[in-house]
């Protein structure tokens, strides 16, 4: 799938044509576009998206070894947009798994391994 809005509305179990929450979800994917760019991933200028055509292609270079943004974009979303579904040890299991990959997207845009 190509658009990020989308992308993220099904995995969050929205179907693409229902575009009520659209704006309460783009609000939180940007939120996290800047979480990811202080984490160093992405345009080195910040990223945001405003409808479903912005892209996954636009934030992310082909063939990187960044496709986890993915799935953490989408653990993000779900925390922020709607925890009522979640109970206490499933948030914690996924801020375990957010803490894993904000740790392994460091390592993956570490500047000093790229000069390597």
């Amino acid at each position: 799938m190509k658009s990020i809005l989308t992308s993220i509305k099904k995995m969050l179990g929205i179907t693409e044509d229902y575009d009520h929450f659209d704006q309460d979800i783009i609000m939180c994917i940007n939120s996290v576009f800047t979480i990811l760019n202080q984490l160093g991933v992405g345009p080195e200028d910040g990223y945001l998206i405003e409808s479903k055509e912005n892209e996954w292609s636009e934030f992310l270079p082909e063939g990187k070894q960044l496709e986890l943004v993915k799935t953490y974009m989408y653990m993000k979303v779900r925390l922020m947009f709607d925890t009522s579904t979640l109970t206490s040890p499933m948030i914690e299991a996924i801020n375990r798994q957010i803490s894993e990959f904000e740790f392994r997207l460091n390592v993956a845009v570490d500047p000093e391994k790229k000069e390597e």
